[in-house]
């Protein structure tokens, strides 16, 4: 029992340590705070620090309790694609790459986040492009990180 104890607490923060790793936050906070639950509804908006949810050491954040309680039901139905980095960043380069949270796609029940700045918007990119290759080459890059 000496030995197992340790070793169940490395391989805690271990998995902390990389789940955080792997999802694009803000001060400890995903999508920039914004409510992952008020996507699936079409109109991306910010949560508030006082409905919050944390799933392997990442904060989520929410507008309200039910939107809370929804996500803990089953929190894998709403988490973002590719951690919450950039979509079309993933599927041209496999680079993790920052978003802009109110450019995003529901597809197929899946969040997608995209970057997006005055002159640059890699939602219509994705759109513009072949979106079946550029998703399945995100794939494959997030599955090899």
């Amino acid at each position: 029992m000496k030995i197992l104890t340790p070793l169940f607490i490395f391989l805690s923060c271990s998995t902390i340590h990389y789940s955080q790793e792997h999802v694009n936050t803000n001060k400890g906070v995903a999508i920039d705070g914004y409510d992952v639950i008020s996507y699936f509804e079409g109109n991306a908006k910010k949560g508030s620090n006082l409905f919050i949810s944390e799933m392997d050491g990442v904060v989520y954040w929410f507008t309200n309790e039910d939107h809370r309680m929804q996500f803990e039901k089953a929190p894998l139905q709403y988490l973002p694609q590719y951690g919450g980095f950039c979509a079309y960043a993933m599927g041209k380069s496999g680079e993790k790459v920052s978003i802009n949270p109110k450019a995003y796609l529901v597809s197929d029940g899946k969040l997608y986040l995209f970057y997006k700045n005055f002159a640059v918007n890699t939602l219509k990119k994705w759109q513009d492009e072949n979106t079946e290759a550029l998703q399945k080459k995100a794939d494959e890059s997030w599955a090899a990180m």
